[in-house]
């Protein structure tokens, strides 16, 4: 009998079935299967594994075969099975029925943290395998789908491993690994990338903050530029503070997806590993040199990117255009598919990719472009300018509902005289109410539809979801006459306003609902729309 595996492969991964044929002949390890790399020198490590562990390693001719075998493999998650299978075959500890096991080995026997766990195990449940040995540092990931009926024995090393198949053979069951409820609660590993702070923080900027809230109600794509210092990556790292948390699937999802990403910390200290359910939606901020493949996902055994990670949350680019062009272009099909298709030899791979994307940028790319005062002159040329903002380009551009130009907060709204005015604007908390009880609206609206949000809302379901009174209807052909926008600008206007009507609890979108969504989408298709900023009204 043989164990079986898992490997991570795109969004999901693959049930790999291992195992071991012993016979008489040169003593030597074989490994058949398309193994590279990892799973080649799994051999050394188990070997060395067994004698630090106090077995005796067969000293005959041993062949290692991993199912499906047409795949190619690789990662240090198959050292556990391969050394547990040549436990079962050597009739060292027996193995009978499915059973999925996880587990680096070090030479010493002990057994490390790998990647992946909690996908393995709704891998291994979908297709009928309950049990399972994992990690002891990740036993928490694992605690996560046991109400699903997972079965799951975390071991520290390869002797405890081997008594728990002792132990399942006597008993007919795995010895359920018991997970301290405290340990789990302590640590928050909800992916905070981002600094904590609060919306009152941020001096000024009511058109903004309104922008974030309609964002985070409904989904939407949101562009703010204007000059350095006007708080636009200050007020953009907090809206994770007003977002609304996730529904119980879209955790078990999202917590799926990063999970497959590995550690969260690789620095000096411990690898920090998921433990828990990740409640709030994801907050992904790449630095501006990421490849496409790191925003994408890819490889050669393809992995998510940060467009998966940051899915169901936000993908937040600051100085948006500082991005190579071929980063930024490549989200468009993304923002307007939902889905990442990776073609390889070995066949097409889906990464979900429902997010929604926060830019921010300067109008030029000295920055002062905008600016009023005489010691603040642009340096730029036009046609720089016009090349900097060309980065974006239309496609993209025309995906994104929302868009705001900003200025630096004026000296008597960032006075601390000014803490109980309306410059220091509402804390988090009250905007977020206000956010969850219109997400609540859209949850019960879409239910059975498969629609999550406003944004999402297809073309041909507009007229059904976006009802309007006539004078909002009158008021809205109006504007797209006059503005001359696009079809696809025509559809982000209504969903805009549906979220606003939806903030204000109102089911017919109206006038002023229209209208605040008109001006939303106005600005943005050039940076000298800056320059027009303080006559133009909200």
């Amino acid at each position: 009998m043989g164990v079986f595996a898992y490997m991570p492969y795109g969004a999901g991964g693959i049930i790999i079935r291992v195992e071991t044929d012993i016979r008489r002949g040169i003593p030597g390890v074989d490994i058949s299967g398309l193994a590279e790399g990892a799973v080649r020198e799994a051999r050394d490590r188990v070997r060395a594994a067994f004698r630090n562990s106090g077995f005796s390693f067969p000293q005959d001719r041993i062949l290692i075969n991993l199912a499906p075998a047409g795949l190619r493999k690789d990662g240090a998650a198959l050292d556990l099975p391969i050394a547990l299978s040549i436990i079962t075959a050597a009739e060292i500890a027996p193995v009978s029925g499915n059973l999925l096991v996880m587990g680096e080995l070090e030479l010493s026997g002990r057994i490390r943290p790998v990647r992946g766990v909690l996908a393995a195990i709704a891998a291994g449940l979908a297709e009928g395998i309950t049990e399972f040995i994992v990690p002891a540092e990740n036993a928490g990931e694992a605690e996560i789908l046991v109400s699903s009926g997972a079965k799951f024995t975390a071991v520290e090393n390869l002797q405890s491993a081997v008594h728990a198949l002792i132990i399942r053979e006597e008993k007919g069951s795995l010895p359920v690994s018991q997970i301290n409820p405290q340990e789990i609660t302590n640590k928050d590993l909800s992916d905070k990338n981002f600094s904590d702070g609060d919306f009152s923080d941020v001096r000024g900027q009511v058109v903004y903050k309104r922008a974030l809230e309609i964002a985070a109600a409904g989904g939407h794509n949101v562009l703010v530029f204007g000059p350095p210092g006007a708080g636009k990556t200050m007020l953009a790292r907090r809206m994770p503070s007003i977002m609304a948390p996730l529904t119980s699937d879209e955790a078990v999802e999202v917590t799926r997806l990063h999970s497959l990403a590995g550690p969260k910390n690789c620095g000096n200290s411990s690898y920090q590993f998921i433990d828990r359910l990740i409640t709030t939606p994801p907050f992904r901020a790449p630095h501006h040199t990421a490849s496409a493949e790191g925003i994408l996902g890819g490889g050669r055994i393809p992995h998510p990117g940060e467009i998966s990670l940051a899915h169901f949350g936000v993908l937040f680019l600051d100085e948006a255009p500082e991005y190579r062009i071929n980063v930024l272009q490549s989200l468009r099909e993304p923002l307007e598919d939902k889905v990442i298709s990776i073609v390889r030899a070995e066949g097409p791979v889906q990464l979900p990719a429902e997010f929604q994307l926060l830019m921010t940028a300067n109008a030029c790319r000295c920055g002062r472009l905008g600016k009023h005062d005489t010691d603040s002159v642009c340096l730029c040329s036009p046609e720089e300018i016009n090349r900097y903002w060309r980065k974006f380009g239309g496609a993209l551009l025309d995906r994104v509902e929302i868009r705001v130009a900003v200025m630096p907060p004026k000296i008597e709204e960032m006075s601390r005289q000014n803490t109980k005015s309306a410059a220091a604007g509402e804390h988090s908390i009250d905007i977020a109410m206000r956010v969850k009880a219109a997400v609540e609206i859209q949850r019960q609206r879409f239910k059975g539809t498969g629609i999550r949000r406003n944004a999402l809302i297809p073309a041909g379901k507009t007229n059904a979801f976006c009802p309007m009174s006539e004078k909002a209807e009158s008021a809205f052909h109006t504007a797209i006459e006059k503005l001359g926008l696009s079809g696809r600008a025509y559809h982000g206007i209504l969903r805009t306003a549906r979220t606003i009507a939806d903030l204000d609890n109102k089911d017919t979108i109206q006038t002023e609902h229209i209208l605040e969504a008109v001006q939303f989408r106005r600005l943005g298709e050039d940076p000298w729309d800056i320059l027009s900023l303080d006559i133009l009204s909200f």
